[in-house]
């Protein structure tokens, strides 16, 4: 059984929670307010759900997902985080995180702006793709004719086997992915 640790338990970190419990993943959530605002999502969950800070849960996840606002990476735990998987759900929105010259230039991309603050971490892109309700709304079984498929995006200093990370590509988790082929992430 996988661990997942989420720092940032919004809309699409407590769904991508929602999914991992359903699969039977052990998650330990996080937010900026603290452990004990997370006392109802954590019961909506059951058992295999508990909260905790962002550096406990970057410290007791096998995988952690770092689904926060870019305005907030400053203040991740990067040392809890260093050579675990990563999976950045982050889009930047100047309107949320203020305007970043790097991001609205276009020479650097979020990923990129996260690694400078978690540098040894393998960082995956995923899930800022899909608008939260529909990972939900649109979950089917493997094999399912009109199952969804996300891009992802693994960083060159992530090895995934065969090309593919199991927590990103497990089947009872919604979608299969399909692999970006962009150069940045």
């Amino acid at each position: 059984m996988t661990t997942v640790g989420f720092i940032g338990s919004g809309s699409i970190g407590s769904t991508i929670a929602r999914l991992a419990v359903e699969a039977g993943h052990q998650v330990v959530l996080s937010n900026s307010r603290g452990p004990e605002t997370l006392a109802d999502t954590v019961a909506e969950l059951g058992p295999r759900a508990t909260a905790a800070t962002s550096g406990e849960a970057a410290a007791a996840g096998d995988i952690v997902v770092v689904t926060v606002p870019v305005k907030a990476f400053p203040n991740l735990p990067a040392a809890p985080l260093a050579g675990k998987t990563v999976i950045d759900t982050c889009n930047y929105g100047p309107d949320r995180d203020g305007d970043i010259p790097e991001l609205d230039g276009t020479s650097l991309t979020s990923s990129e702006l996260l690694l400078r603050y978690i540098p040894d971490a393998g960082l995956v892109k995923a899930f800022n793709t899909i608008y939260f309700k529909h990972l939900l709304s649109l979950a089917r079984p493997v094999g399912a004719a009109d199952r969804s498929y996300l891009p992802i995006r693994p960083r060159r200093s992530v090895e995934l086997p065969t090309g593919h990370h199991p927590f990103v590509t497990r089947p009872d988790l919604v979608v299969d992915q399909v692999q970006a082929l962009s150069h940045r992430a």
